[in-house]
Formats: C-alpha cells, sequence, structure tokens
C-alpha cells in the first residue's frame, strides 16, 4: 500500500512512496539478522543503503553494502539479501513494479 509501512517477511518491512510515470521507490527497513528472499524481476533497480550494513547475493556475487553506499541491480538478475545489522534501503525502480502498486 502506498505510503503505509507493510511487514513483507519477518524483520523486514516496506513503505511505497507515491510513484511518477514511469519511476518508482521504496524504502525497505531490517532488523538485524533479517533475509530478503532472492527473487528476480523484469525492473532495473537500484537500491542505496540509508542505514547499517548487508550482504547482497547478485547472481553468483556476494556485495557488502554499507551506509552511503549504492547497487544496481540489472533487470532479471536474481538477488536476495540478509541484514547483518539493522539497517535502512532506498530502492528506485524502473518501469514501475505493478506488482507492488
Amino acid at each position: 500500500m502506498i505510503g503505509t509501512w507493510e511487514e513483507v517477511e519477518t524483520g523486514v518491512r516496506r513503505k511505497i512512496h507515491p510513484p511518477g510515470k514511469n519511476m518508482m521507490m521504496m524504502e525497505v527497513q531490517f532488523e538485524e539478522g533479517a533475509v530478503g528472499a532472492a527473487h528476480s524481476h523484469p525492473h532495473e533497480q537500484y537500491t542505496y543503503c540509508l542505514k547499517g550494513k548487508l550482504q547482497f547475493t547478485l547472481g553468483d556475487k556476494n556485495i557488502v553494502l554499507t551506509q552511503g553506499e549504492s547497487l544496481f541491480i540489472p533487470s532479471g538478475v536474481v538477488h536476495g539479501v540478509v541484514a547483518l545489522e539493522s539497517s535502512t534501503l532506498l530502492d528506485a525502480f524502473t518501469p514501475l513494479r505493478e506488482d507492488l502498486l
């Protein structure tokens, strides 16, 4: 739901910001140890770490992201994340994630 915090997995909650015509973003908060399950989608994604430390799996690579760092996730690439400490991400997607709106 747009503009409302919702729990999406154990220890993971998100808030979807009002979208534009072709782009959208959402905030995602993780408790330490929380897991964002591996998935893929046809959208391009940028994720920016507002707070904390997370380990991403991006295809066959493992990448640690800390406060102030960003990561580009190409269309169709399987990715997941584990929060190494309490963390917050800001995700941007294009085109719109109709599955989330």
